[in-house]
């Protein structure tokens, strides 16, 4: 069966950096674009950062980029989501998901919650 695993999440004071990775199994992993998203409290999940079948293109929110980086590894079936400079915003549950057509993603986790403190 399809599954999204992420990990690495957890509390970071403001200014700090954390590394999230979600390994994907149960699917052709390369044929898939992968994305990561957010979502806080009170609030509608929301786009983070995208990276492309070979990882030749990533693309990211206006809010992360700079401060955040998208990468794939195609043959261990992981993406990975390496985060500077955070801020109290950037506190979420963060999803990781595969997409067979973006922006339409067919498979996600079950989160990692992020928590920056100020």
């Amino acid at each position: 069966q399809v599954q999204l695993v992420e990990s690495g999440g957890g509390l970071v004071q403001a200014g700090g950096s954390l590394r999230l990775s979600c390994a994907a199994s149960g699917f052709t992993f390369r044929w898939y674009v992968m994305g990561w998203f957010r979502q806080a409290p009170g609030k509608e999940r929301e786009f983070v950062a995208s990276i492309s079948r070979t990882g030749s293109t990533a693309q990211y929110a206006d809010s992360t980029k700079g401060r955040f980086t998208i990468s794939r590894d195609n043959a261990k079936n992981t993406v990975a989501l390496q985060m500077h400079s955070l801020k109290p915003d950037d506190t979420a549950v963060y999803y990781c998901g595969a997409a067979a057509r973006a922006p339409e993603y067919d498979y996600w986790g079950q989160g990692t919650q992020v928590t920056v403190s100020s």
